[in-house]
């Protein structure tokens, strides 16, 4: 299926919520926080990708009333519990869990890393609360990570690594940011830390058009909505037919009940 115009409206969206928040806090206030940090501090400006994604797990036969977008802290084993952005509760089971990311400039470099080790972390964490039995009676939930970056000359520039004891790995050399969270993602999806990484590249005029490009298709969101959208219809449709088969039983009781004493039905 093709999302690209569903995307391009959601990146919109972003620019758009971000471009009003940097400039709301400066009147309110007097003064901008340093930097980008107005537009992070301010939230909301990836609800249209929390939307776009629910709409999809909707249309995959979920109702909407199992998908969370403002109850979804859930328990960690190294930690007591972690707010996420999107869960999928149905039937007493965690079916699905998701985080947004945005990186804007100008400082890319620690905060790379920032986004690097929570990704990690949070991933280990949920998995191994599941793996300990937090969550039964769930299968192993669906786990999606969704990072739009700016595409600007600072992250799409080649960065020099620091090695004073050990070279890094070669495929991290003359890298830029953007091919950094490339790799980063395909990774994550090659390790099975999470079942969709997406990444979306997307520059400040041209996101306000809703222009964006995806670098590795692996990782585009395409293949994270289809992943989403597999699991989520194979439990729907399970569900559903767990449902027809309750209703069966229910309604046939008594000549059920009667043929297995033997009794003779017409």
């Amino acid at each position: 299926m093709d999302y690209r115009d569903r995307v391009a409206k959601a990146v919109k969206y972003f620019w758009k919520v971000r471009t009003s928040q940097h400039k709301k806090q400066g009147s309110r206030t007097g003064k901008k926080d340093a930097g980008n940090r107005s537009a992070v501090t301010g939230g909301k400006h990836l609800d249209g990708f929390v939307r776009l994604l629910s709409e999809i797990l909707s249309e995959a036969g979920l109702r909407n009333s199992v998908i969370h977008t403002r109850a979804t802290t859930l328990p960690g084993y190294f930690r007591p519990a972690k707010k996420w952005d999107l869960v999928v509760v149905v039937d007493d089971m965690l079916l699905a869990s998701i985080e947004f990311k945005a990186h804007v400039g100008p400082s890319f470099g620690n905060n790379f890393n920032n986004r690097v080790e929570e990704a990690i972390g949070n991933s280990t964490d949920l998995l191994t609360a599941y793996r300990e039995g937090k969550f039964k009676p769930s299968q192993k939930p669906w786990l999606g990570w969704l990072m739009l970056l700016e595409d600007s000359p600072k992250s799409s520039s080649p960065v020099r690594i620091d090695e004073p004891h050990f070279e890094v790995f070669s495929e991290f050399k003359d890298t830029s940011y953007a091919g950094r969270y490339a790799l980063f993602c395909e990774r994550l999806l090659r390790e099975r830390m999470y079942d969709g990484a997406c990444l979306i590249l997307t520059d400040r005029s041209g996101g306000l058009k809703g222009r964006f490009t995806e670098p590795n298709e692996e990782c585009s969101f395409s293949a994270f909505a289809t992943s989403l959208s597999a699991h989520a219809m194979a439990y729907a449709n399970i569900r559903k037919r767990w449902m027809s088969m309750t209703a069966y039983r229910e309604e046939h009781r008594p000549t059920l009940i009667r043929s297995e004493v033997g009794i003779v039905t017409c």
